[in-house]
């Protein structure tokens, strides 16, 4: 199953990519998870300890990887280089393993925007297209707020995208332009999880505006998610509340997928 999420800053999109995550490693799925967004947060979620996540070198940060593969150095604009780069074997090379997860920290071009053909971009573009048209490992990709930085090729062969929503009219925004952009890239399946929630109205009101998105499941507002945070552990092991709740989201999925 391959999973793409999303939704504007501080929604709860990392927390969600990391409790789904462990979940399908703790079912005996092999998974990659990605963090595709430049405010890298995966690692800490997923519950890696600070002293390693120091460690975990982003592939947009690896000049050296980038010129070997693209054969151009990153930031460089124009000129020859290759726009099919080889990266089947980089999720084992560089790809930090923790509980039977491999995390992908993808980073962000300092050169220029996403939709840019510099060397750094072509190489990640081509390793997310990688990852969820060739692999079957189960892949979950924690984005920006968006879905500029896709290929129609990638996004046509994600099983899922879930937009992350909060009870207000600009995470609904936000879902609803990402809803359209999926549309024109051919994603089949648009679906909604909302997080922060704090009673049944909340989850009416954002049921009411999500304009034919399919309602995967509500998260509560769960403070134990936020002191995790402070503490740097893994809302997996510290809201177990949170996690059954996401743990039926999942399961909802699989069953609308027929991957249960």
């Amino acid at each position: 199953m391959k999973i793409a999420i999303t939704g504007k800053g501080g929604v709860g999109k990392t927390t969600l990519s990391a409790v789904l995550s462990h979940l399908f490693a703790a079912g005996g799925k092999r998974v990659i998870a990605v963090d595709a967004d430049p405010d890298a947060n995966l690692a800490q979620a997923l519950g890696v300890k600070l002293s390693d996540i120091e460690k975990i070198r982003p592939i947009a940060d690896m000049p050296e990887l980038i010129e070997e593969r693209t054969g151009a150095k990153p930031g460089s604009m124009g000129g020859i280089f290759k726009l099919n780069p080889r990266v089947d074997d980089l999720p084992e090379e560089i790809g930090y393993k923790f509980n039977g997860i491999t995390l992908l920290v993808a980073g962000k071009s300092k050169a220029a925007a996403s939709g840019c053909y510099c060397p750094e971009n072509v190489l990640l573009r081509r390793l997310l297209k990688h990852l969820v048209v060739e692999r079957d490992e189960v892949v979950v990709v924690d984005m920006e707020a968006g879905i500029e930085h896709l290929t129609r090729g990638t996004a046509e062969a994600v099983d899922a995208f879930i937009v992350v929503v909060e009870p207000g009219q600009r995470s609904i925004q936000t879902a609803n332009t990402v809803k359209e952009m999926a549309k024109g890239l051919g994603v089949k399946h648009v679906f909604v999880v909302a997080n922060k929630v704090r009673n049944e109205s909340d989850v009416s009101f954002l049921k009411e505006h999500i304009k034919d998105m399919e309602f995967l499941g509500a998260i509560r507002f769960d403070q134990s998610v936020m002191d995790a945070d402070v503490r740097g552990d893994s809302p997996f092991s510290a809201a177990s509340e949170v996690v059954e709740e996401i743990r039926g989201i999942k399961k909802k999925l699989e069953g609308y997928l027929g991957k249960g």
